[in-house]
């Protein structure tokens, strides 16, 4: 590979495994203020969302750019970001960290590769076999053994979000300037979250480390991590930009063991070896072809 190529590669690698880390640090700061009873779920996505907008908007209009919020593209954009935050969630009431991002990004995954086949973005052999090894993967860590179950209606939410992140990913390759799409799908989804999820019957329960949990994950881990997100986006093919996403359960449930005190075991690494496996099989073919 020549040298300017090889440094194209290794910053498209960089900037995906930072935003990757980003989208983990989600689920962990999620799970974290809810599971301590810092935060109700409501409380944390309509924070998460706010907080998000801030730091976007601040961004675009400290740049000189604009707020795209009458875009045509915006209720799609806002409202596949509201389905993924009203489920996320609400989920996180019942999922552990790496459960539910296992679940999230699988769903990501086959979502995204069931409209690239309808609309004709078939994957290559090698991209539909990596997604194939990092599914196996996947089903392995899932599959019930013992006396492990998954919370039924968690599950479900998450799958939600999963159909909403998918769509908020395909939403996002059509911004010719991605920040300025991110701010604005930001402020539009805050009403449309709030009054989701408070439709919902949730009650407003959070103390001073719940807020800051929700600003983290709103203004740096989410609307940052979503940035830069719609930024590499353009440069990877749908099918891979699907399969590279399975690498954030494998970031959330590390994270889970350090800083959650999440157990693992034999199922779960060798799990995480299939879907990165997965991963590089896939991500290999795009660089190359």
């Amino acid at each position: 590979m020549p040298t300017t190529g090889y440094a194209v590669f290794m910053r498209l690698f960089f900037l995906t495994a930072l935003t990757m880390c980003a989208f983990a640090a989600n689920s962990i700061l999620n799970r974290l203020a809810i599971d301590s009873g810092a935060s109700d779920p409501a409380g944390f996505a309509i924070v998460r969302v706010l907080t998000g907008a801030v730091v976007l908007a601040a961004l675009v209009l400290a740049r000189g750019g604009h707020l795209p919020l009458r875009n045509r593209r915006r209720a799609f954009g806002a409202g596949s970001l509201t389905l993924y935050m009203i489920g996320f969630s609400l989920a996180y009431l019942t999922l552990d960290a790496g459960l539910g991002a296992l679940i999230l990004f699988g769903v990501v995954q086959i979502t995204m590769f069931s409209i690239g086949a309808l609309t004709g973005a078939n994957p290559t052999a090698r991209q539909a076999a990596g997604a194939g090894v990092a599914l196996a993967g996947l089903a392995f860590v899932l599959w019930p053994s013992g006396t492990f179950q998954v919370d039924l209606f968690g599950a479900t939410l998450m799958v939600a979000a999963g159909i909403g992140w998918a769509l908020y990913s395909i939403a996002g390759r059509s911004e010719t300037n991605p920040l300025e799409g991110t701010a604005a799908n930001f402020i539009v989804a805050l009403p449309l979250t709030a009054l989701a999820l408070l439709a919902s019957g949730g009650v407003w329960q959070m103390n001073g480390t719940g807020y800051l949990l929700a600003a983290l994950s709103g203004g740096v881990t989410s609307g940052l991590g979503y940035a830069l997100w719609y930024r590499v986006l353009p440069q990877l093919a749908p099918s891979a930009a699907a399969v590279v996403q399975l690498s954030v359960p494998v970031i959330a449930i590390f994270g889970g063991i350090v800083l959650l005190g999440e157990t693992a075991n034999a199922r779960l690494w060798v799990g995480a070896g299939l879907v990165l496996g997965g991963i590089a099989l896939a991500m290999l073919r795009r660089q190359r072809g």
